[in-house]
């Protein structure tokens, strides 16, 4: 049995995912995923889904390559963020203190053993949508943009990780966070692993990755309303000619119904619909996949297509 999490961090905040081709990726988020463009700066754009109630969900930068630049996590409280930084700091993976991106205060970051850089902060802007983005009903963040494929929420984050077990004791020993579902190998290895902060049942998940190269990206998760959301996806993403690499299906592990998409920079993008499973139980006992299980493919019997374990971001040989 694992610990509650200690609710600390309240839920992922902001993502600033690299793309070498960022006109193409900006009309991607746009134009197929329906986020709104809040602001410009250099070589980034600033989107939103139009219920995170923050000021941005996406910093999508202009890069060489493509991947993940970072991750921003909001905490709970002010004495929340202090606690979790004195945790980091402890630990040696500690990059320090700067400056917020528009609309984030202080903010602290650091890497996992990975090294994949995260952000911690707690202050922050809550979105005032503009004139003709005012929603009629004043408990939403923005109105519902009605195109593309109308993405409501950040939902997750998928690492790559040459050792995901070390990955995932960091979240739980230094951010609070609590596992829910492993797989574990013939050979004692656990070769995935997903945790979460709060009800919702994975925030943040690492996949080994068989190239065994530190600090890659698997994907980008956005949650739809509704499991007809990732259908009517599907045709979107058809016509549009954006590259469908496996889906619409349902996962066995937390039996998320997906669909995954590569936008035009080359990372993996995931749409999910996971609303059902939420976790109250605060002794929840983590469930362990075996090989052989995960060998049987996904929930309805979809092999897990061969790029789901080769393809991360940025690439390598």
């Amino acid at each position: 049995m694992s610990r509650p999490p200690l609710h600390d961090v309240a839920h992922l905040g902001y993502i600033e995912l690299l793309t070498p081709e960022f006109d193409k990726s900006l009309w991607f988020f746009t134009d197929v995923l329906g986020l709104t463009v809040v602001s410009s700066q250099g070589t980034s754009a600033y989107l939103r889904t139009w219920d995170d109630y923050e000021r941005h969900t996406v910093k999508l930068t202009g890069h060489s390559t493509s991947g993940l630049a970072r991750v921003g996590m909001r905490a709970e409280s002010q004495e929340a963020l202090e606690r979790r930084v004195k945790a980091i700091e402890a630990s040696g993976l500690g990059i320090g203190w700067k400056d917020g991106d528009p609309g984030i205060g202080p903010t602290y970051a650091f890497y996992d053993p990975d090294g994949h850089e995260m952000d911690l902060y707690y202050e922050t802007e809550w979105y005032d949508p503009p004139e003709g983005l005012k929603p009629a009903l004043k408990n939403q963040a923005q109105a519902y943009p009605g195109h593309g494929i109308c993405v409501r929420n950040l939902d997750h984050v998928n690492y790559l990780a040459v050792e995901s077990h070390a990955c995932g004791q960091f979240m739980v020993d230094q951010l609070g966070a609590r596992v829910t579902e492993q797989i574990q190998l013939d050979d004692g290895r656990i070769s995935a692993i997903w945790t979460h902060f709060a009800q919702k049942s994975y925030d943040v998940v690492y996949t080994d990755d068989w190239t065994h190269t530190r600090g890659r990206l698997h994907h980008i998760a956005f949650r739809t309303d509704t499991r007809e959301d990732i259908l009517r996806a599907a045709d979107i993403a058809l016509d549009k000619g954006v590259f469908i690499e496996t889906g619409p299906h349902k996962h066995a592990i937390q039996q998320t119904f997906f669909l995954y998409l590569y936008e035009p920079g080359g990372n993996r993008i995931e749409l999910c619909n996971p609303v059902a499973r939420l976790i109250f139980a605060p002794d929840w006992k983590t469930v362990t996949w075996t090989q052989a299980e995960r060998a049987k493919g996904q929930a309805w019997g979809l092999q897990t297509i061969k790029s789901f374990h080769t393809h991360g971001t940025p690439p390598v040989e």
